[in-house]
């Protein structure tokens, strides 16, 4: 079980983006994530008739590593840490470390 999730809502801790809070769309390549609204890079696009894609310039979100994010307690506003515990019955569940509550209330 892994500490992040696509969906959740995390916190960026170092970088350019700093401080910038948003929702968690996909994992990438070597431990890299994608987060809606942080790190936008430009890429050029060639346009393609058959697809009717248009050429230009696009705005994008990049990648940022796994490590540079904290996902969000909605308690505080701030990034937490989060650790894998086993319920009584066997489950893992993923808890804040700090305050002890759910991560999936």
């Amino acid at each position: 079980m892994n500490k992040l999730k696509k969906g959740d809502e995390v916190v960026v801790l170092s970088g350019r983006d700093k401080g910038k809070k948003g929702k968690l769309l996909r994992f990438g390549k070597k431990g890299r994530v994608v987060v809606a609204g942080v790190h936008q890079v430009k890429r050029h696009q060639k346009p393609n008739p058959t697809t009717n894609v248009p050429g230009g310039i696009i705005t994008k979100e990049g990648t940022i590593h796994h490590s540079n994010v904290a996902i969000l307690n909605p308690d505080n506003n701030k990034g937490a840490r989060v650790a894998i515990q086993r319920t009584d019955n066997g489950n893992k569940v993923r808890v804040f470390v700090r305050t002890g509550k759910l991560v999936d209330d």
